[in-house]
Protein backbone atom coordinates (compact mmCIF):
# COMPACT_ATOMS: atom_id res chain seq x y z
CA UNK A 1 0.00 0.00 0.00
CA UNK A 2 1.59 3.61 -0.83
CA UNK A 3 1.09 6.27 2.63
CA UNK A 4 -1.90 7.67 1.55
CA UNK A 5 -4.07 3.75 1.13
CA UNK A 6 -2.37 3.20 4.42
CA UNK A 7 -3.96 6.10 6.70
CA UNK A 8 -7.18 5.88 4.98
CA UNK A 9 -7.45 2.05 5.98
CA UNK A 10 -6.12 3.18 9.01
CA UNK A 11 -8.65 6.05 9.83
CA UNK A 12 -11.50 3.66 7.86
CA UNK A 13 -11.31 0.14 9.35
CA UNK A 14 -10.00 0.85 13.14
CA UNK A 15 -12.41 2.77 15.81
CA UNK A 16 -11.70 5.91 16.28
CA UNK A 17 -12.27 8.56 18.69
CA UNK A 18 -11.45 12.04 16.47
CA UNK A 19 -14.25 10.85 14.58
CA UNK A 20 -16.58 8.61 16.80
CA UNK A 21 -16.13 9.64 20.01
CA UNK A 22 -17.11 7.89 22.79
CA UNK A 23 -17.52 4.47 20.78
CA UNK A 24 -13.87 4.20 20.77
CA UNK A 25 -13.47 4.56 24.07
CA UNK A 26 -12.21 1.26 25.63
CA UNK A 27 -12.61 0.87 29.83
CA UNK A 28 -9.50 -1.41 29.78
CA UNK A 29 -5.87 -1.32 28.74
CA UNK A 30 -6.49 -5.53 27.99
CA UNK A 31 -5.85 -5.06 24.06
CA UNK A 32 -2.47 -2.71 24.88
CA UNK A 33 -1.28 -5.21 27.23
CA UNK A 34 -1.66 -7.77 24.57
CA UNK A 35 0.02 -5.77 21.98
CA UNK A 36 2.37 -4.47 23.75
CA UNK A 37 3.81 -8.61 24.66
CA UNK A 38 2.63 -9.11 20.54
CA UNK A 39 5.57 -6.27 19.83
CA UNK A 40 8.33 -7.48 22.69
CA UNK A 41 7.63 -4.61 25.15
CA UNK A 42 9.31 -1.98 23.22
CA UNK A 43 8.40 0.73 25.95
CA UNK A 44 11.03 -1.01 28.21
CA UNK A 45 13.85 0.09 26.04
CA UNK A 46 13.51 3.48 26.61
CA UNK A 47 12.76 6.08 29.44
CA UNK A 48 9.98 8.41 29.69
CA UNK A 49 8.04 10.83 30.62
CA UNK A 50 4.07 10.81 31.06
CA UNK A 51 2.17 13.95 30.59
CA UNK A 52 -2.35 14.24 31.23
CA UNK A 53 -4.31 17.17 31.88
CA UNK A 54 -7.20 18.73 30.75
CA UNK A 55 -5.66 21.67 29.02
CA UNK A 56 -2.11 22.10 28.35
CA UNK A 57 -0.34 19.03 27.93
CA UNK A 58 0.38 19.34 24.52
CA UNK A 59 2.10 22.53 24.74
CA UNK A 60 3.98 21.16 28.13
CA UNK A 61 4.98 17.59 26.44
CA UNK A 62 6.46 20.20 23.62
CA UNK A 63 8.45 22.44 25.36
CA UNK A 64 9.82 19.82 27.65
CA UNK A 65 11.25 18.07 23.95
CA UNK A 66 12.41 21.27 22.72
CA UNK A 67 14.45 21.81 26.51
CA UNK A 68 15.82 18.41 26.01
CA UNK A 69 16.49 18.74 21.92
CA UNK A 70 18.43 21.93 23.33
CA UNK A 71 20.63 19.66 26.21
CA UNK A 72 21.73 17.14 23.49
CA UNK A 73 18.91 14.15 23.58
CA UNK A 74 17.70 12.66 21.20
CA UNK A 75 14.16 13.20 21.78
CA UNK A 76 10.49 11.07 21.16
CA UNK A 77 7.39 12.77 20.98
CA UNK A 78 4.08 11.30 20.80
CA UNK A 79 0.98 13.51 20.95
CA UNK A 80 -2.69 13.23 20.06
CA UNK A 81 -4.45 14.18 18.03
CA UNK A 82 -2.68 15.63 14.52
CA UNK A 83 -3.94 18.47 13.07
CA UNK A 84 -2.71 17.64 9.09
CA UNK A 85 -1.02 14.37 8.78
CA UNK A 86 -1.04 11.38 11.39
CA UNK A 87 2.82 11.31 11.61
CA UNK A 88 2.74 14.57 13.45
CA UNK A 89 1.77 12.17 16.53
CA UNK A 90 5.49 10.30 16.28
CA UNK A 91 7.94 12.21 16.14
CA UNK A 92 12.06 12.31 16.81
CA UNK A 93 13.88 15.69 17.68
CA UNK A 94 10.81 17.22 15.22
CA UNK A 95 10.83 15.28 13.00
CA UNK A 96 8.01 13.48 11.72
CA UNK A 97 8.06 9.48 11.50
CA UNK A 98 8.68 8.10 7.86
CA UNK A 99 5.68 7.32 5.73
CA UNK A 100 7.70 3.85 5.40
CA UNK A 101 7.85 2.99 8.68
CA UNK A 102 4.02 3.66 9.02
CA UNK A 103 3.32 1.46 6.03
CA UNK A 104 5.63 -1.30 7.14
CA UNK A 105 4.13 -1.36 10.54
CA UNK A 106 0.78 -1.64 8.78
CA UNK A 107 1.58 -4.05 6.76
CA UNK A 108 3.90 -6.57 8.78
CA UNK A 109 0.66 -6.45 11.93
CA UNK A 110 -1.90 -6.06 9.84
CA UNK A 111 -3.44 -9.41 10.70
CA UNK A 112 -3.13 -9.00 14.41
CA UNK A 113 -5.14 -5.44 14.79
CA UNK A 114 -7.65 -6.91 12.67
CA UNK A 115 -8.08 -10.38 14.48
CA UNK A 116 -7.76 -8.28 17.59
CA UNK A 117 -10.43 -5.57 16.72
CA UNK A 118 -7.54 -2.68 18.16
CA UNK A 119 -8.97 0.56 18.19
CA UNK A 120 -7.17 2.92 16.15
CA UNK A 121 -5.44 5.19 18.97
CA UNK A 122 -4.04 1.67 20.72
CA UNK A 123 -2.51 0.81 17.01
CA UNK A 124 -1.30 4.18 17.12
CA UNK A 125 0.13 3.96 21.22
CA UNK A 126 1.93 0.63 19.72
CA UNK A 127 3.69 2.08 16.15
CA UNK A 128 4.88 5.18 18.50
CA UNK A 129 6.73 2.94 21.43
CA UNK A 130 8.08 0.34 18.53
CA UNK A 131 9.61 3.67 16.66
CA UNK A 132 10.98 5.13 19.63
CA UNK A 133 12.09 2.03 20.64
CA UNK A 134 13.85 1.07 16.99
CA UNK A 135 15.47 4.40 17.02
CA UNK A 136 17.20 3.88 20.46
CA UNK A 137 16.05 7.74 21.90
CA UNK A 138 17.13 8.92 24.95
CA UNK A 139 13.85 9.73 26.03
CA UNK A 140 9.87 9.88 24.78
CA UNK A 141 8.25 12.81 26.15
CA UNK A 142 4.34 10.95 26.29
CA UNK A 143 1.16 12.67 26.04
CA UNK A 144 -1.93 10.99 27.36
CA UNK A 145 -5.06 10.74 24.78
CA UNK A 146 -7.41 10.83 26.85
CA UNK A 147 -7.57 10.78 30.73
CA UNK A 148 -4.93 8.54 32.40
CA UNK A 149 -5.64 5.72 33.88
CA UNK A 150 -7.32 3.96 30.98
CA UNK A 151 -5.20 5.32 28.46
CA UNK A 152 -3.61 3.25 26.44
CA UNK A 153 -0.39 4.99 26.95
CA UNK A 154 -0.43 3.86 30.60
CA UNK A 155 1.46 0.51 30.15
CA UNK A 156 4.55 2.75 30.83
CA UNK A 157 6.72 3.45 34.12
CA UNK A 158 8.07 6.87 33.25
CA UNK A 159 10.56 8.78 34.94
CA UNK A 160 8.74 11.32 35.58
CA UNK A 161 4.65 12.23 35.52
CA UNK A 162 2.93 15.35 34.76
CA UNK A 163 -0.72 16.40 35.09
CA UNK A 164 -0.93 20.07 34.13
CA UNK A 165 -4.41 20.67 35.64
CA UNK A 166 -8.12 19.44 36.08
CA UNK A 167 -11.02 20.60 34.07
CA UNK A 168 -14.36 19.79 32.98
CA UNK A 169 -14.05 18.26 29.36
CA UNK A 170 -14.69 14.66 28.10
CA UNK A 171 -17.22 14.52 31.27
CA UNK A 172 -19.01 11.50 29.61
CA UNK A 173 -15.81 9.49 30.21
CA UNK A 174 -14.11 10.71 33.21
CA UNK A 175 -16.77 11.95 35.68
CA UNK A 176 -18.24 14.94 35.97
CA UNK A 177 -16.78 16.01 39.35
CA UNK A 178 -13.56 17.71 39.56
CA UNK A 179 -12.39 14.88 41.81
CA UNK A 180 -13.54 12.20 40.17
CA UNK A 181 -11.97 13.80 36.76
CA UNK A 182 -8.61 13.89 39.28
CA UNK A 183 -8.71 10.28 39.85
CA UNK A 184 -8.88 9.10 36.25
CA UNK A 185 -5.94 11.41 35.76
CA UNK A 186 -3.97 10.21 38.71
CA UNK A 187 -4.21 6.76 37.34
CA UNK A 188 -0.54 7.88 35.54
CA UNK A 189 1.16 8.49 39.15
CA UNK A 190 3.51 5.30 39.24
CA UNK A 191 5.74 3.93 42.50
CA UNK A 192 8.16 5.79 43.55
CA UNK A 193 8.05 8.28 40.85
CA UNK A 194 8.45 11.58 41.08
CA UNK A 195 4.95 13.38 39.97
CA UNK A 196 4.61 17.45 39.17
CA UNK A 197 0.99 18.84 39.27
CA UNK A 198 0.90 22.01 36.86
CA UNK A 199 -1.70 23.66 38.64
CA UNK A 200 -3.56 23.31 42.37
CA UNK A 201 -6.91 22.68 42.70
CA UNK A 202 -8.29 21.95 46.47
CA UNK A 203 -10.53 19.34 45.26
CA UNK A 204 -7.52 17.50 42.83
CA UNK A 205 -5.09 18.28 45.17
CA UNK A 206 -6.46 16.15 47.46
CA UNK A 207 -6.98 12.95 45.29
CA UNK A 208 -3.04 13.58 44.09
CA UNK A 209 -1.69 13.74 47.59
CA UNK A 210 -3.55 10.77 48.74
CA UNK A 211 -2.23 8.43 45.03
CA UNK A 212 1.25 9.95 45.72
CA UNK A 213 0.98 9.19 49.42
CA UNK A 214 -0.08 5.96 48.60
CA UNK A 215 2.63 5.02 46.27
CA UNK A 216 5.77 6.88 47.61
CA UNK A 217 5.84 9.42 44.78
CA UNK A 218 7.39 12.25 45.58
CA UNK A 219 4.71 15.65 44.35
CA UNK A 220 5.73 19.20 43.86
CA UNK A 221 3.07 21.43 42.50
CA UNK A 222 4.29 24.25 39.83
CA UNK A 223 2.11 26.60 40.46
CA UNK A 224 2.95 26.74 44.27
CA UNK A 225 6.70 27.48 43.44
CA UNK A 226 8.81 30.29 42.02
CA UNK A 227 10.01 30.50 38.99
CA UNK A 228 11.98 32.97 36.78
CA UNK A 229 10.30 34.77 33.61
CA UNK A 230 11.32 32.93 30.86
CA UNK A 231 10.64 33.89 26.74
CA UNK A 232 9.02 31.63 24.89
CA UNK A 233 7.92 31.75 21.34
CA UNK A 234 4.45 30.20 22.13
CA UNK A 235 2.76 33.57 22.81
CA UNK A 236 -0.93 32.38 24.21
CA UNK A 237 -1.17 33.96 27.63
CA UNK A 238 -2.40 29.91 28.85
CA UNK A 239 1.27 29.38 28.36
CA UNK A 240 2.80 31.03 31.43
CA UNK A 241 1.04 28.60 33.54
CA UNK A 242 2.17 25.84 31.13
CA UNK A 243 6.03 27.41 30.80
CA UNK A 244 5.89 26.96 35.08
CA UNK A 245 4.82 23.04 34.49
CA UNK A 246 7.49 22.61 32.03
CA UNK A 247 10.18 24.40 34.56
CA UNK A 248 9.11 22.43 37.26
CA UNK A 249 9.29 19.40 35.13
CA UNK A 250 12.15 19.73 33.75
CA UNK A 251 14.02 20.78 37.55
CA UNK A 252 12.75 17.64 38.36
CA UNK A 253 14.73 15.75 35.74
CA UNK A 254 18.22 17.16 36.65
CA UNK A 255 17.48 15.71 40.66
CA UNK A 256 17.48 12.43 38.17
CA UNK A 257 20.80 13.57 36.42
CA UNK A 258 19.55 14.92 33.80
CA UNK A 259 22.12 17.02 32.19
CA UNK A 260 19.86 20.63 31.53
CA UNK A 261 21.33 23.77 31.69
CA UNK A 262 19.84 27.25 32.03
CA UNK A 263 21.02 27.92 28.59
CA UNK A 264 19.38 24.59 27.27
CA UNK A 265 16.29 25.78 28.78
CA UNK A 266 16.11 29.58 27.47
CA UNK A 267 17.28 28.20 23.91
CA UNK A 268 14.67 25.16 24.52
CA UNK A 269 11.52 27.44 25.14
CA UNK A 270 12.41 30.50 22.64
CA UNK A 271 12.13 27.72 19.72
CA UNK A 272 9.78 25.35 20.86
CA UNK A 273 8.01 25.38 17.45
CA UNK A 274 10.91 25.72 15.43
CA UNK A 275 12.09 22.48 17.29
CA UNK A 276 9.10 20.33 17.32
CA UNK A 277 6.98 22.00 14.71
CA UNK A 278 3.67 22.41 17.42
CA UNK A 279 1.04 24.34 15.72
CA UNK A 280 -2.34 25.73 16.05
CA UNK A 281 -1.71 28.00 20.07
CA UNK A 282 -2.51 31.19 19.47
CA UNK A 283 -1.42 30.76 16.34
CA UNK A 284 -1.43 34.08 14.25
CA UNK A 285 -2.14 33.45 10.38
CA UNK A 286 -2.56 37.05 9.12
CA UNK A 287 -1.46 40.79 10.97
CA UNK A 288 -4.11 43.20 8.93
CA UNK A 289 -7.01 42.16 10.00
CA UNK A 290 -5.33 40.36 13.04
CA UNK A 291 -6.32 36.67 12.64
CA UNK A 292 -5.22 34.25 15.41
CA UNK A 293 -6.49 30.48 15.53
CA UNK A 294 -6.43 28.30 18.49
CA UNK A 295 -6.88 24.91 19.36
CA UNK A 296 -8.86 25.77 22.60
CA UNK A 297 -12.33 23.38 22.77
CA UNK A 298 -13.51 23.23 26.61
CA UNK A 299 -14.57 26.25 28.85
CA UNK A 300 -11.36 26.59 30.70
CA UNK A 301 -9.41 26.88 28.03
CA UNK A 302 -11.60 29.22 25.62
CA UNK A 303 -11.99 31.91 28.61
CA UNK A 304 -8.03 32.21 28.67
CA UNK A 305 -7.77 32.61 24.97
CA UNK A 306 -11.11 35.12 24.97
CA UNK A 307 -9.47 36.69 27.51
CA UNK A 308 -6.23 37.82 25.57
CA UNK A 309 -8.56 38.52 22.46
CA UNK A 310 -11.15 41.06 24.21
CA UNK A 311 -7.93 43.05 25.78
CA UNK A 312 -7.00 43.85 21.89
CA UNK A 313 -7.59 46.89 20.49
CA UNK A 314 -10.40 46.08 17.69
CA UNK A 315 -13.20 47.52 15.69
CA UNK A 316 -15.38 44.64 15.22
CA UNK A 317 -14.36 41.14 16.28
CA UNK A 318 -15.34 38.38 13.97
CA UNK A 319 -15.53 34.77 15.54
CA UNK A 320 -15.22 31.55 13.20
CA UNK A 321 -17.17 28.72 15.02
CA UNK A 322 -17.30 25.32 15.18
CA UNK A 323 -17.39 22.33 17.59
CA UNK A 324 -17.60 18.08 17.99
CA UNK A 325 -21.32 17.19 18.82
CA UNK A 326 -20.17 15.92 21.91
CA UNK A 327 -18.81 19.54 23.51
CA UNK A 328 -20.53 21.16 26.64
CA UNK A 329 -21.82 24.19 25.32
CA UNK A 330 -24.05 25.15 28.23
CA UNK A 331 -20.21 25.80 29.73
CA UNK A 332 -19.21 27.06 26.65
CA UNK A 333 -21.84 29.92 25.27
CA UNK A 334 -21.85 31.86 28.26
CA UNK A 335 -18.27 32.76 27.77
CA UNK A 336 -18.51 33.96 24.64
CA UNK A 337 -18.56 37.56 23.72
CA UNK A 338 -22.12 38.46 22.74
CA UNK A 339 -21.26 41.88 20.76
CA UNK A 340 -18.95 40.01 17.57
CA UNK A 341 -19.81 38.96 14.62
CA UNK A 342 -20.26 34.66 14.23
CA UNK A 343 -19.74 32.29 11.38
CA UNK A 344 -20.80 29.34 12.40
CA UNK A 345 -19.43 25.77 10.72
CA UNK A 346 -18.98 22.17 10.73
CA UNK A 347 -15.88 20.99 11.37
CA UNK A 348 -15.00 17.70 8.35
CA UNK A 349 -15.46 14.99 11.16
CA UNK A 350 -18.04 12.64 11.63
CA UNK A 351 -18.34 13.82 15.11
CA UNK A 352 -18.77 17.71 14.17
CA UNK A 353 -22.11 19.27 15.33
CA UNK A 354 -24.24 20.77 12.09
CA UNK A 355 -23.77 24.25 11.65
CA UNK A 356 -27.53 25.22 11.66
CA UNK A 357 -27.91 23.08 15.24
CA UNK A 358 -24.81 25.13 16.59
CA UNK A 359 -26.37 28.35 15.51
CA UNK A 360 -29.63 27.68 17.03
CA UNK A 361 -27.71 26.52 20.30
CA UNK A 362 -26.18 30.10 20.42
CA UNK A 363 -29.35 32.03 19.62
CA UNK A 364 -30.50 30.24 22.69
CA UNK A 365 -28.18 32.86 24.39
CA UNK A 366 -28.94 35.82 22.45
CA UNK A 367 -26.05 35.28 20.20
CA UNK A 368 -26.59 35.92 16.18
CA UNK A 369 -24.71 34.66 13.84
CA UNK A 370 -24.95 33.15 10.11
CA UNK A 371 -24.01 28.96 9.51
CA UNK A 372 -21.81 27.63 6.55
CA UNK A 373 -21.44 24.37 5.21
CA UNK A 374 -17.56 24.35 5.92
CA UNK A 375 -14.75 25.95 7.75
CA UNK A 376 -13.24 27.32 4.65
CA UNK A 377 -16.52 28.98 3.66
CA UNK A 378 -16.99 30.34 7.53
CA UNK A 379 -13.62 31.69 7.29
CA UNK A 380 -13.74 33.10 3.60
CA UNK A 381 -17.61 35.11 4.63
CA UNK A 382 -15.33 36.32 7.73
CA UNK A 383 -12.54 37.81 5.54
CA UNK A 384 -14.78 39.58 3.12
CA UNK A 385 -16.80 41.19 5.80
CA UNK A 386 -13.73 42.76 7.96
CA UNK A 387 -12.10 45.73 7.82
CA UNK A 388 -8.06 45.88 8.76
CA UNK A 389 -8.78 47.33 12.01
CA UNK A 390 -10.77 44.00 12.95
CA UNK A 391 -10.06 40.63 14.31
CA UNK A 392 -10.49 37.05 13.32
CA UNK A 393 -10.43 34.53 15.50
CA UNK A 394 -10.96 30.98 14.47
CA UNK A 395 -11.46 28.27 17.00
CA UNK A 396 -13.90 25.93 18.83
CA UNK A 397 -12.67 22.70 17.89
CA UNK A 398 -9.30 21.38 16.84
CA UNK A 399 -10.76 20.01 13.46
CA UNK A 400 -11.93 23.03 13.09
CA UNK A 401 -8.30 24.97 13.38
CA UNK A 402 -6.91 22.21 11.41
CA UNK A 403 -8.55 22.96 8.27
CA UNK A 404 -7.32 26.14 8.09
CA UNK A 405 -3.67 26.27 8.75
Amino acid sequence: MTYAQTTSWMFARLPMYQNQGKSAYKTDLTNTIKLDCYLGHPHSNFKSIHIAGTNGKGSTSHMIASVLQEAGYKVGLYTSPHLKDFRERIKINGKEIQKSFVINFIEKHREFFELNDLSFFEMTVGMAFNYFAEKNVDIAVIEVGLGGRLDSTNIITPKLSVITNIGFDHTDFLGNTIAKIAYEKAGIIKSNVPVVIGETNSESRTVFLEKSKLLNASISFADQQTWPEMECDLKGNYQKKNIKTAMSSLNQLVKLDFKISERHLKNGLRNVIKNTGLKGRWQILNERPFTVCDTAHNAEGLATVLEQLLAIDFKVLHIVFGVVNDKDLQKIIPLMPVEASYYFCKPNVIRGMNQYELQSKFLNYGINGKAYESVSLALNAAQEASNEDDIIFIGGSTFVVAEII
